[in-house]
């Protein structure tokens, strides 16, 4: 409005009416002309101007019909895919950098921190991944967890970290082996139970652990709150009895009594018990080969086939 304004100085009301109608005008430079919807060229009338014909020449801007869009479709698992991509596409050609990246690139998923929502999510985060990856082969869970509680016994994270990841499990397609390291306690325990049957193992010092779910301090909770709190916990008990169950194959009530107090369990023990299959030993192998640095060049094309 400001230019309209600076071009109809102040005059008679009749040219500022007139003035204020007035539509701009659309490729009013003397020496352009239109030649097409997107090409400008130099008028001949201005062909003797070296300096415009250099400065203008041809402006040139992409046609919609020219060009090359993307494909996008949102009937895979990301938000929005790109037809015809998938994870070979975007490939590795060189081993991951870093020691976590090399274990999930050789399906392997560590377990080595109390359930806390942080471990959780990774876990979660990196079953999907490794099923998006490839749903034919199975991936590796090592377990090395004291569940949601610390080692002295306090209660770190809810019981629900432990169900999360036990649920994923059985989402995905992939088979899911499980090796129990160091400790498999309480909710750790239940998911080292809940691998692929016939495929859970223990290393010869490894220990598991079952106990009942815990009830984090109360703090400055009102006694309605406490009940509600109970309520709960025992309904998240009933549940990890009835996964257990499942995996061992001993009903809801024998477990239930022998959870009354920790039931510690040597590779021996949690064999009888039904927890796991097998005792991982020196001669016994578990997991597919690890690639040599040989085949990793050779699958990258680093090297003549």
């Amino acid at each position: 409005m400001s230019g309209v304004r600076g071009a109809c100085a102040p005059a008679s009301a009749a040219k500022m009416s007139s003035c204020s109608t007035r539509q701009p005008q659309m490729w009013s430079h003397p020496t352009l002309r239109r030649t097409s919807p997107h090409v400008v060229s130099v008028t001949p009338a201005a062909a003797n101007d070296v300096g415009d014909l250099e400065r203008f020449g041809e402006l040139w801007t992409p046609e919609p019909t020219k060009m090359q869009l993307p494909n996008i479709q949102a009937n895979s698992g990301a938000p929005g895919a790109a037809a015809g991509t998938g994870y070979d596409d975007h490939k590795p050609r060189t081993p991951p950098p870093d020691l976590p990246s090399l274990l999930l690139d050789s399906r392997i998923v560590y377990l080595g921190m109390p359930l806390v929502p942080a471990v959780t999510e990774l876990i979660i985060a990196e079953m999907l991944y490794l099923q998006y990856k490839d749903r034919t082969k199975p991936l590796y869970l090592y377990i090395n967890s004291t569940g949601t509680t610390r080692a002295d016994g306090e209660t770190v994270g809810f019981e629900t970290e432990g169900t999360a990841i036990y649920d994923t499990m059985s989402f995905i397609k992939n088979e899911v082996h499980t090796v129990g390291v160091g400790v498999a306690i309480g909710q750790s325990c239940m998911l080292l139970s809940a691998g692929q049957k016939g495929h859970r193992y223990m290393l010869e010092h490894a220990t598991a652990m079952l106990h009942q779910p815990r009830v984090p301090p109360t703090g400055q909770r009102q006694a309605i709150e406490i009940q509600v709190k109970w309520k709960e916990v025992l309904a998240q008990k009933q549940n990890m009895l009835q996964i257990l169950s499942r995996t061992t194959g001993h009903s809801a009530e024998k477990l239930d009594k022998d959870m009354q107090r920790p039931l510690y369990m040597q590779p021996k023990d949690a064999l009888a018990y039904g927890i796991i299959d097998g005792i991982v030993t020196p001669e016994k192998q578990i997991i597919d080969d690890v690639k040599s640095a040989a085949q990793w060049d050779k699958e990258a094309g680093l090297v003549a086939r």
